[in-house]
């Protein structure tokens, strides 16, 4: 059963809204938006009906600020309003109620209103999942192309996948960087990450796949990865429009070898400057190269690997970052072994 919450500092309104909708919702009543910001701590709605003028913070101010919060601005909002003003319908619609009901209601428009905008809403959801999984899809394709021409990085994608999954869990729950993050989509910026090294598509293969170290001019050219992925991103930024997925998916293949100290490439970016995708993905990227086997170098353990992060934090690496990888590096260790039992 879907839950409507109605938000109105007369109880009158209150009864005569939860007699209409009781038999076909779960009906939570509270007369003000102080009252309703507290709940939605604990519940999330599929519609709130909210009243306009109320003592403290009425209607519309409460829409601003459920609109500046990730988890709550997608709830569809429908005015409660005694007054019949265009103006005031003009300034809601453009803040983004859905749609506005005079009172008194009556019974059946209110109840149709409703569900209209809950059907509507619903099939909009299925749309959206519909073309989440095409964009999944499409985006695993592309990052096993790339990941297939490498022969030196097997299992790299969903390895980092897993750790950054893990790494902004954490970084979540101990508080570090909860804010910037409080908008993330966890599972699509887990999706986006995997386009990090999208712009090696366009290396050579003699240098993607060269057994052993690679000369100064070849390291050169394997750096423009970075712009590359950077350039391919925008030009399908160009052409299908700019959303959180492919704004994720430009900082984490732009910015994952930017250095904490401002000595990384391609943009040199210097602390928080760097953008906490590529922040993210740096530390990801680093552990995952220290504990897999290269041309270039031996398959270091996983406690070697947490104690060289470890040492290159504040210089390589955003400190409060790797203090959380550190705490929780156990997690790491577990992925990389079972990842190894695959092979």
């Amino acid at each position: 059963m879907k839950t409507i919450f109605v938000v109105d500092d007369s109880d009158t309104n209150l009864s005569m809204a939860e007699a209409a909708l009781e038999d076909l919702y779960r009906v939570m009543t509270m007369p003000s938006a102080a009252k309703m910001f507290s709940l939605l701590e604990k519940v999330i709605p599929d519609m709130i009906l909210l009243d306009i003028e109320m003592p403290d913070m009425d209607g519309f101010c409460a829409l601003r600020k459920l609109k500046t919060i990730g988890l709550w601005s997608n709830i569809p909002v429908m005015f409660l309003t005694g007054r019949n003003d265009s103006d005031i319908e003009v300034q809601g619609f453009e803040l983004g109620a859905v749609d506005f009901v005079t009172k008194p209601f009556s019974e059946s428009v209110l109840v149709n209103r409703i569900k209209t905008h809950l059907d509507i809403d619903e099939i909009i959801r299925e749309r959206t999942s519909q073309l989440y999984r095409l964009q999944n899809s499409i985006i695993s394709v592309l990052a096993n192309l790339v990941e297939s021409r490498d022969k030196t990085t097997g299992g790299h994608i969903e390895r980092t996948s897993s750790y950054i999954k893990i790494l902004i869990t954490e970084m979540k729950k101990h508080g570090v960087y909860a804010s910037e993050m409080s908008n993330w989509d966890t599972e699509k910026t887990i999706s986006s990450a995997r386009m990090h090294d999208l712009g090696k598509i366009s290396i050579s293969d003699m240098i993607v796949n060269k057994p052993g170290k690679l000369t100064e001019e070849e390291f050169e050219i394997m750096k423009t990865h970075a712009r590359e992925g950077e350039r391919i991103i925008d030009e399908i930024i160009a052409q299908t429009g700019e959303g959180e997925f492919l704004r994720n998916a430009r900082l984490f293949a732009g910015c994952h070898h930017e250095r904490w100290d401002g000595k990384g490439y391609p943009h040199k970016y210097k602390g928080e400057e760097i953008p906490l995708q590529g922040r993210i993905m740096a530390v990801v990227d680093a552990y995952d190269a220290l504990v897999s086997k290269r041309p270039y170098k031996k398959t270091f353990t996983h406690e070697q690997a947490v104690d060289f992060i470890s040492q290159d934090s504040g210089t390589n690496y955003d400190p409060k970052i790797v203090d959380v990888f550190v705490m929780e590096n156990e997690q790491f260790k577990h992925v990389t072994e079972k990842s190894r039992t695959k092979i």
